[in-house]
């Protein structure tokens, strides 16, 4: 049979699928020999066979009553003995950090009986009343689903009668009959009174955690995060440890490095005479982690020794809870930190320089999706003295985020989805919140520290988040915050917060671009640009000469491909030139349309060919010496009409007096009409069906590159042609384009060659790519399309009509047209590699679809052997990153 249940003198933290990471990392501690109370885990595998069954594995319990003998044992005291009651914690804990998953559960094993020999031992009836009460609310919480709220406002309640607002000023007295209402509560709310009975609250706490792995929240962080789905949660039950003790007792958090910057220091929260959930909830606020070097001083040099031992033995950033009972310090968790995007460029390359890591794991540290989060605008400092200052709190997350205020995560999803930017405003956040968090542009908080949750699940998700503003007041009934000065803000306010500083401002203030973004640009160097610029230049410069892939751009004009080449862009991999068609000269395009015999046709494409020759140097001018992929015009001939219906009854209103133009053009529109016309006429069958349009184009091309080799530059065309779908189509095609590229080489006496290939965008090319590729000598995958007509859906129409149902429903993990489809989409890609590199073993193969710019996407790419990928100018530094991580997993599994 399976082992379920591990102690943790047996796992390690390499176990992290078996274990969680929780788990996995208090076994690592406890071989390292720190201070950990003892306990056992609950294994994932016994996770998923009761989310697959609705009942434990075969042999479970029977583990988990050894486990829990064995720590018995080893306390001297039985799980909820009356007079000397053994207390455990209960929490989940998945391979990856979840809060959209079940909290934590402490003191399990209180009862009224208990309660008083916990109140004898500690000599502390207080004490032993309030932990009763934490049991019941959390439990009642988390296990039991009752509203916190409810728990929360008898809490008020019982301050109000005190005349506080300190739960520190609440007496055993108080917590005694906070422990019946709170048992009332639970009545009323499930029917039952509150289990007593030590190890049914143990089991029910366990089958809870298992339960919360697909909860609402926890499947909606999931998916933010592209977390799969089949790897469950494992539970840990650890023997309770107690901060709340008195003064000389408190739990905290802290960090090896500062979590929002990188900088090395003493980061972190603590709290007297607390528990865990004190701190991480926010609802009291903390002092920072080095004052308690002034409260206990033997516990902040022992905590200082381990933090030292944990960086250096897991080599990164660590955080850790930690809880010291009357001058003892116990870990009760270490983990490898989320971090800003900033502190994870700056850690890894501090790591590096410490020679704790080598230049190969400092690019693997950092992921394309944070360098993009660099490159996002922040505050323009030089307009920041016009705005009105509301207040300043603690600079969790950096970023600049502008939005209307709203009080509630139901609102600001339902704002968001309405296409507004909203700033989630709360007193403290929790999981309940996640939704509102991931549609808003950032979060602000009166409460909580750089550890509480809002921090933490907005660093790890890239949002900007200011915590702890005090000075504000925040009433979420009346959907309102008044700042210090009285200044009131209701919902719908415009606020604009700034991570960076902690900062909180009244109305919009302006964006400017980030470093990042100048530094990319060339309008900053490495050297001046501080210590994060020059953290990116160093980790780039190491990922580029790592990368076996290069990386292009989409640009269809002069100003969008210099800017990619100063991006880092190694040439185009699409010019759409269907977009050099709009404005102006669509009434060149529309007369190409009407043209009634070849004289016409040839007098709007004579028009045209100057435009698109001028447009092309700029081009060729901008990427002088790399590539340009030109695709031949693509479009639903409908983007080049009008609308039928417009123009119906634009000529039906007119009636005799409507214009000979628009009869005209209403005659050629219901002639191409089409039902379904990104299926219909465009591509290389529009190409054949007008003579002469894609002739002129081609000679565009060659003469535009000629004109260039002669004013000394170096054009490098490469043509397109797109929708292809089969050989024949090729074919026809090239032997035209081929005779243009010669006339022109000819009458100019200027040679410029220019390879023909096509756009692998049908499913029929991908598996038909060994026949085109004896026409064809580059491939481009264009993989929007390669989506849609693989899955049979456009995605225009149908991303709203039911993606987030198939998302809710695990069909997709992520969009298709987000992340490429690896077992369908990319099987397509698979095989017409494959395939056309056995029939043309020196054909250049590419991707220009949007997948080009997404870094699941481009790790693919490098798996299946493409030469570059080709992504948005603004893209091109997350794909360049990207290629380089791809090639450098790639040699280590090739290396393992």
């Amino acid at each position: 049979m399976p082992k379920f249940v591990y102690d943790f003198t047996e796992g390690n933290k390499d176990l992290k699928d078996l274990l969680g990471g929780k788990g996995a990392n208090l076994a690592e501690m406890t071989n390292l020999g720190l201070p950990v109370p003892p306990g056992f885990t609950i294994t994932t595998e016994g996770c998923r066979y009761y989310l697959e069954h609705g009942s434990l594995p075969e042999g479970l319990q029977d583990e988990v009553d050894a486990h829990l003998s064995a720590l018995e044992g080893a306390m001297g005291k039985r799980l909820g003995q009356s007079d000397d009651p053994l207390l455990v914690s209960v929490r989940s804990g998945a391979k990856f950090s979840m809060p959209g998953m079940m909290e934590t559960v402490l003191n399990i094993g209180l009862n009224d009986e208990s309660v008083h020999g916990l109140a004898a031992q500690a000599g502390d009836e207080r004490f032993a009343w309030d932990s009763y009460r934490r049991l019941i609310q959390m439990f009642g919480k988390t296990v039991l689903d009752i509203d916190g709220d409810l728990f929360e406002d008898a809490i008020e309640e019982a301050k109000e009668r005190r005349g506080t607002k300190d739960d520190g000023d609440l007496d055993a007295d108080d917590f005694k009959a906070l422990v019946d209402r709170f048992k009332g509560i639970v009545r009323e709310r499930t029917g039952r009174d509150f289990p007593t009975d030590p190890r049914e609250q143990m089991d029910l706490a366990t089958k809870a955690v298992f339960d919360s792995w697909n909860a609402d929240r926890a499947i909606l962080y999931r998916r933010q995060e592209r977390i799969p789905v089949d790897l469950g949660t494992a539970v840990n039950v650890c023997a309770m440890v107690f901060g709340n003790l008195g003064m000389d007792s408190g739990t905290g958090v802290a960090f090896t490095r500062d979590p929002a910057s990188g900088q090395q220091g003493i980061y972190g929260d603590y709290l007297q005479n607390a528990q865990g959930e004190d701190v991480v909830a926010g609802i009291r606020n903390t002092v920072p982690l080095t004052e308690l070097e002034r409260i206990d001083k033997a516990s902040y040099d022992r905590l200082l020794q381990i933090m030292e031992t944990l960086e250096n033995h897991y080599l990164d950033m660590c955080d850790i809870e930690f809880t010291i009972e009357r001058g003892k310090l116990w870990m009760l968790q270490t983990r490898v930190g989320k971090r800003t995007a900033a502190a994870a460029f700056r850690i890894a390359c501090q790591l590096l320089d410490q020679g704790l890591i080598d230049a190969d794991e400092a690019v693997d540290r950092v992921t394309g999706d944070q360098l993009a989060q660099l490159m996002f605008p922040r505050f323009d400092g030089s307009k920041l003295e016009g705005s009105k200052r509301l207040t300043k709190g603690m600079n969790a997350s950096p970023g600049a985020a502008v939005g209307k205020a709203v009080f509630t995560s139901e609102r600001a999803v339902e704002l968001a989805a309405q296409g507004e930017d909203v700033i989630l405003v709360r007193r403290e956040t929790n999981p309940d919140d996640l939704s509102g968090m991931v549609a808003a542009r950032g979060v602000l908080t009166s409460r909580g520290g750089k550890t509480s949750h809002a921090a933490v699940v907005a660093r790890g998700m890239g949002k900007t988040c200011v915590c702890g503003a005090e000075e504000l007041d925040v009433d979420v009934k009346a959907r309102r915050f008044t700042a210090a000065g009285g200044e009131v803000v209701s919902e719908g306010d415009v606020i604009s917060i700034d991570g960076s500083s902690g900062e909180v401002f009244l109305g919009e203030v302006p964006v400017e671009d980030s470093p990042v973004v100048r530094y990319f640009e060339g309008g900053l160097s490495a050297s001046d640009g501080g210590e994060l610029v020059q953290a990116v230049h160093r980790i780039m410069t190491h990922a580029d000469g790592r990368a076996r892939m290069a990386v292009r751009a989409n640009a269809d004009n002069t100003e969008d491909a210099a800017r990619a080449r100063r991006f880092g862009a190694r040439g185009i991999g699409l010019c759409r030139t269907e977009h050099m068609f709009l404005g102006d000269r669509r009434r060149l395009v529309e007369e190409l349309i009407l043209a009634e015999d070849g004289a016409e046709r040839q007098a709007a494409l004579d028009a045209l060919e100057p435009l698109q020759k001028r447009d092309f140097e700029g081009i060729f001018e901008a990427m002088d010496g790399l590539p340009v992929t030109i695709r031949l015009i693509d479009p639903p001939l409908h983007e080049f009409l009008p609308d039928i219906t417009e123009l119906s009854v634009r000529v039906a209103l007119a009636g005799d007096d409507a214009e000979p133009q628009d009869r005209r053009l209403l005659e050629a529109v219901r002639r191409l009409h089409e039902q379904n016309p990104m299926l219909g006429l465009r591509g290389v069958r529009l190409g054949l069906a007008i003579p002469g349009l894609f002739s002129m184009q081609v000679r565009a091309i060659a003469e535009a590159a000629a004109a260039r080799r002669s004013a000394g530059g170096d054009p490098r065309p490469e043509i397109m042609i797109p929708l292809v779908g089969a050989v024949q189509e090729l074919e026809a095609v090239r032997e035209e384009a081929a005779g243009i590229l010669a006339e022109v080489a000819e009458a100019t006496g200027v040679d410029v060659p220019a390879l023909i290939g096509t756009m692998i965008e049908l499913p029929r090319a991908a598996l038909t790519a060994g026949q085109i590729a004896e026409a064809a000598e580059f491939f481009s995958f264009g993989t929007n399309d390669l989506t849609q007509t693989t899955w049979g859906f456009s995605r225009d129409d149908v991303e709203a009509a039911f993606f987030s149902r198939y998302l809710e429903l695990g069909i997709f993990g992520v969009s298709p047209f987000e992340t490429l489809d690896r077992e369908g989409v990319g099987r397509l890609v698979s095989i017409a590699v494959e395939e056309g590199r056995k029939t043309r073993p020196g054909i250049k193969l590419g991707i220009c679809g949007e997948h080009g710019g997404d870094p699941e996407s481009v790790h693919f790419c490098h798996e299946v052997g493409l030469d570059y990928v080709s992504c948005s100018p603004f893209r091109v530094p997350v794909a360049r990153l990207e290629a380089g991580r791809a090639a450098i997993e790639s040699a280590g599994s090739d290396s393992r």
